[in-house]
């Protein structure tokens, strides 16, 4: 289990670099993809991956990355206002069939995961974007890592007792100190050859530490969707890691808030 484990974890990360350098159309494909396999994850446990809105969510899905490269609408806002128009189009033909309930957990699914996961690839847009696109992961995984690790040898008070008991306080602030320091690594590395200035260095452990704190609010929030479901995996796509949704939960809530202060901070 764990040579699987490993060996699929190493594949996605080569597969990671490859997309985020490539950039432009094989990283928009790619968080397209994820994206759709995800939704349909997410669907499942929701119970609507084969339902009119689950198909309309895929749909809305779709549009929304056509129109990040060809610009249709004006906002994505208009996304959500076409999708909500037709989802009552589609309640009230076939009512009583659907439920308000069903609408609800589709335009969620869509926002959460489509849009969330969206904001790699928009990252990757931004000025030197490939380097901090870089940055949602070294972020999201890295905190998991240093969170898991410091839980293992100093955890001594639950964070969560009831949602995931085996997560404490110290594990958490493993992960934002752990995760702040691959930053500054991060940092060197990808500026090895420029001599980034010292302020840079601490620009991206804030950016980093910031990131893990939202970082492991995506890891708790997947785990809340399972539990109220009872499932205990989204998927089995990657071996030894389950579904899109096991993998990059974290990811998830990590990537819009790294293009936030990414933005505001680096450029």
């Amino acid at each position: 289990m764990f040579r699987t484990r490993l060996v699929s974890g190493i594949v996605l990360v080569v597969l990671l670099v490859y997309f985020l350098v490539a950039g432009e159309w094989p990283l928009w494909s790619f968080c397209l993809a994820i994206s759709l396999i995800g939704l349909f994850e997410l669907y499942r446990v929701f119970g609507i991956q084969d339902k009119a809105y689950g198909y309309l969510g895929y749909g809305a899905t779709v549009f929304f990355y056509l129109n990040l490269r060809f610009h249709f609408l004006p906002g994505e806002l208009m996304l959500v206002v076409f999708f909500l128009l037709v989802s009552l189009f589609i309640f009230v033909l076939s009512y009583p069939e659907h439920s308000l309930e069903e609408i609800l957990q589709a335009l969620f699914g869509v926002i959460y995961v489509g849009v969330m996961l969206s904001f790699i690839y928009q990252t990757r847009l931004l000025d030197k974007g490939a380097g901090e696109a870089g940055l949602i992961f070294v972020t999201a995984w890295g905190c998991d890592t240093c969170a898991y690790c410091g839980g293992m040898l100093w955890g001594k008070h639950k964070m969560a007792p009831v949602l995931s008991p085996k997560k404490s306080v110290e594990g958490a602030i493993s992960g934002v100190v752990g995760a702040a320091i691959l930053g500054i690594l991060y940092c060197f590395l990808i500026h090895i050859r420029t001599k980034a200035p010292v302020s840079l260095y601490g620009w991206y452990a804030l950016i980093c530490g910031a990131g893990a704190v939202f970082s492991q609010l995506g890891d708790l929030s997947a785990s809340a969707i399972k539990r109220i479901y009872g499932v205990k995996d989204y998927g089995k796509v990657i071996p030894g890691h389950g579904g899109i949704m096991d993998r990059f939960d974290s990811v998830i809530v990590t990537s819009p808030m790294i293009y936030c202060l990414s933005w505001y901070l680096l450029h």
